[in-house]
């Protein structure tokens, strides 16, 4: 495994960091924990998790994932120091009266009593890399393409924010901060204001990034590279469907393993379940054979070698899977593959941006 600074801040990850979001859902503790234990035996000290998770997000299972790498890490002494933990305060959660009475803003006080909160699942005295999820004002983002004006309210603003973090990482409770589903102008906002004020700058930013949505690369990576911010990676298989699994019969389909998109009909109605996004990454599966690799060898290793990516989040619910991931690392694509990966984007675009 390789290492690689996270932006500013001086942390190292590894170049692969195991996502947690299926924790407590798809996946039980027992097996959490064993997944967690090897995938730290091959190399990968990098954990991502948040407030919310397990996904689908239900009252039910709220914040299970964090209790259970908590546990985990309670009952291995001395990895906490091994790992680099990295969680996430949820943004305006609106439809979630379980976080917060589903309340419109996200203020100072609710992102320190999120972080004492999530401290306290993982029982953990600090978090690595704490990231707020999805911006607080409002964004295109989650599938909506377009800003609209009308829908901007006012918010607790940026500034206050990136106070609230900064009370957070001078006492010791936070390492590092970041973002998720970020735009161009966020990032650049985010640093202006930190360096202005002389508050913590951001060391990342947490994107989904993969064939069937590089969007990411209309600007946003720009920005991020000029401003030294790194980009983890999320959904590199684009839910399940660049591995291959619902090329023959669709995405309703309950194949072996069954796959979230088949599982959760909530799912199916974001992005990722779009028939363009499903077209789509068909197109790049056929593509992956046709050069003798698997549809997740070649989603991964796209992602794996991309200079935009510092860590890529992959997301499992078995050992096979895992070591799977794991052992993509190292495949190059050739020049050849590279340039019909960008024919099929030019011709196919985004379909799950």
């Amino acid at each position: 495994m390789e290492y690689t600074p996270l932006g500013q801040s001086g942390l190292k990850v590894a170049k692969i960091c195991l996502g947690t979001m299926t924790f407590g859902e798809q996946v039980g503790e027992a097996d959490a924990h064993a997944l967690m234990d090897h995938a730290v035996a091959r190399g990968v000290d990098f954990l991502d998790t948040a407030e919310m998770y397990p996904v689908p997000p239900r009252a039910q299972t709220y914040s299970h994932t964090e209790s259970i790498i908590g546990r985990w890490l309670a009952s291995r002494p001395g990895m906490r120091e091994r790992v680099v933990l990295a969680s996430k305060v949820a943004g305006p959660v609106r439809g979630y009266d379980w976080i917060r009475n589903a309340s419109p803003d996200l203020t100072g006080a609710d992102i320190i009593a999120a972080c004492e909160d999530s401290l306290k699942r993982l029982k953990t005295d600090r978090i690595d890399l704490y990231q707020i999820h999805w911006p607080v004002r409002h964004v295109p983002m989650f599938g909506s393409l377009y800003f609209d004006p009308q829908r901007d309210k006012p918010v607790n603003s940026i500034h206050e924010q990136l106070d609230a973090l900064g009370r957070l990482v001078r006492d010791g409770k936070v390492r590092a901060i970041g973002l998720s589903n970020e735009t161009p102008y966020g990032v650049a906002e985010f640093v202006r204001v930190a360096e202005q004020h002389g508050l913590p700058r951001i060391a990342s930013v947490q994107n989904p990034y993969c064939l069937i949505n590089r969007s990411l690369e209309n600007g946003l990576d720009e920005t991020m590279y000029r401003y030294s911010v790194s980009l983890l990676a999320y959904s590199p298989l684009g839910f399940g469907l660049l591995t291959g699994k619902y090329d023959t019969s669709g995405i309703a389909s309950q194949g072996e393993p069954a796959g979230r998109m088949a599982l959760f009909e909530s799912m199916r109605k974001q992005r990722w379940g779009r028939p363009e996004a499903l077209a789509a990454a068909r197109r790049y599966n056929e593509l992956a054979r046709e050069h003798g690799l698997s549809p997740t060898r070649l989603a991964l290793a796209f992602c794996y070698t991309k200079w935009q990516v510092a860590s890529t989040i992959i997301g499992v619910t078995n050992r096979a899977q895992l070591d799977e991931n794991l052992d993509a690392w190292g495949t190059t694509l050739s020049e050849e593959l590279l340039a019909q990966i960008d024919r099929i984007r030019w011709e196919m675009r985004d379909p799950a941006q």
